[in-house]
């Protein structure tokens, strides 16, 4: 007889695993940086509307696929269709290909919090050069926080073109991250768990993406995480609860990203003015205390038109200090999780506790949407009669694992952080919509809507609304249609692949 399948223990666990899953860095660094740049609150408006048209019916879409179908994504699509196996397929290699990259934001996070015990904190402050006679001049050059990630963490190199070495503290990092990962596996299913900016099609393109890929749509994790559910699970409700809390822990986090980026524009801006204050007065003799912040432009001006060639010889060395501008300085992914948030932890009280709470977080969510990932990869192959007949499940998984890991060594090398922004970029964007847009269309036109909703009603014993209907078989495939092709002419506008590369001899590294 066939081996039954394994089921969660209750459809809580269910809806926390999804939740675990969806909920991701993204919701941390991605989305507050949207909100900065599209008009802070305004931003919500086409995040909410595209949550209601794309978000939620693509993400019910995926969980009654997986539960009526009762497989990983790769025999879903070929029960559907044969035709279609291509289709989980490609959710699987896409799902190795995030795998690959993703689990060294964990490696890195475990770095960070081995040293957040430390008294001072490693990045408070710059380590003095080789005389001993002041500090590191690249930590002076650019900020404490910044020298710890670029230099002490990564010992990034000045270009892709320079691969450098394995680093072998961050190697170590990611194996425990992989460790972890696969502990966590062997435990089996019952147990993981400004207004105008309205007007700007970019705002509602992006905020689009974020709810595409913040839910995880198109790795065919949600599919492999709902094959698990009795088939009377009421999946379009738990579609709305995982929507509306990532959703959610997006808005809540962009909060507190906003208070430490006002945090930070203060700070930098007060010692901004100290500086130059105290440099015009050693350089002109003035009294101490003279200069304030609501006279400092007058006095320059001042000294500049009394001492044109004394004032222009050091004029180089004087920065332009202003709030606003220190304010809308918009950063994401690691510079904002290492670098921004670490700038904050730093100058807090208890700033060790603050650190290892701070990183603790991260690796939480980090290793939850690994888990989703690499069961997007391991459902479709033990669900394989070939491969499970002759590898016991716990092999599998080591060796899905122990490959990641030898490939993710490319990320810990001394160029690994330019190639991780490359991944993090363009591995999966047109994939995934090229995907998502496939799958909805042959729910739609080649198993027929019709009776799609049929087996659904069949299923819960509800009938499925308009509104789902209307959203699947119209509004969300044009939706990812105009996507795609905003994309792919971005990309060919575009040209050749950008990344951001560390200069150690600038004032502005990047």
């Amino acid at each position: 007889m066939e081996k039954a399948r394994p089921l969660w223990a209750n459809s809580l666990q269910f809806v926390f695993a999804c939740i675990s899953y969806a909920v991701g860095l993204g919701n941390v660094w991605r989305f507050p940086y949207l909100c900065q740049m599209y008009g802070g609150g305004s931003f919500l408006v086409p995040y909410i509307i595209m949550l209601i048209v794309e978000g939620m019916p693509l993400l019910y879409l995926e969980l009654a696929v997986g539960q009526r179908m009762r497989q990983g994504s790769i025999g879903a699509w070929r029960t559907i269709s044969p035709y279609l196996s291509g289709v989980g397929v490609a959710s699987v290699v896409v799902s190795f290909f995030l795998s690959m990259y993703y689990n060294v934001i964990n490696a890195w996070a475990f770095w960070y919090l081995f040293h957040s015990f430390q008294d001072p904190l490693p990045w408070s402050v710059c380590p003095l050069n080789g005389n001993h006679t002041g500090y590191d001049e690249e930590c002076e050059k650019a900020s404490s926080t910044q020298y710890f990630w670029y230099r002490k963490t990564l010992n990034i190199s000045p270009s892709l073109q320079e691969n450098g070495g394995v680093q072998w503290e961050p190697a170590l990092c990611l194996l425990l991250a992989w460790l972890v990962v696969y502990l966590c596996i062997l435990r089996g299913t019952e147990s993981t768990g400004k207004i105008e900016q309205l007007a700007n099609p970019k705002a509602w393109i992006n905020a689009a993406t974020q709810i595409f890929f913040s839910l995880g749509l198109g790795f065919g994790s949600l599919i492999a995480f709902a094959s698990y559910n009795e088939p009377s699970n009421n999946c379009q409700k738990h579609a709305i609860i995982v929507s509306l809390i990532n959703s959610f822990t997006s808005i809540f986090a962009s909060i507190v990203t906003f208070s430490i980026y006002g945090f930070k524009a203060t700070f930098n801006y007060e010692n901004c003015l100290k500086k130059v204050s105290l440099l015009l007065t050693n350089t002109f003799d003035l009294e101490d205390g003279f200069l304030t912040a609501s006279n400092l432009e007058q006095v320059k001006g001042y000294l500049a038109s009394a001492y044109p060639s004394k004032y222009s010889e050091m004029f180089p060395q004087i920065k332009n200090c202003s709030l606003e501008s220190e304010l809308d300085t918009a950063v994401q992914g690691t510079g904002l999780a290492f670098i921004v948030y670490t700038e904050a932890i730093k100058n807090m009280e208890v700033s060790q506790l603050w650190s290892v709470l701070y990183f603790f977080m991260l690796l939480m969510l980090g290793i939850g949407s690994m888990l989703g990932n690499t069961a997007a990869i391991l459902t479709p192959l033990t669900d394989s009669k070939i491969i499970s007949s002759h590898l016991p499940k716990e092999a599998i998984s080591g060796l899905v694992c122990l490959v990641n890991c030898a490939i993710g060594m490319v990320f810990t090398m001394e160029a690994g952080n330019y190639w991780f922004d490359i991944f993090n970029d363009y591995a999966a964007t047109l994939s995934l919509l090229l995907i998502v847009l496939v799958e909805t269309i042959a729910v739609c036109y080649v198993y027929g809507l019709r009776r799609f909703e049929s087996d659904l009603k069949a299923m819960t014993g509800r009938a499925v609304s308009w509104y789902w209907k209307v959203m699947w078989a119209g509004v969300s495939p044009l939706l990812i249609v105009s996507l795609f092709v905003f994309y792919l002419s971005d990309y060919i506008l575009t040209g050749t692949l950008k990344y951001q590369a560390w200069d150690a001899s600038q004032d502005d590294k990047l």
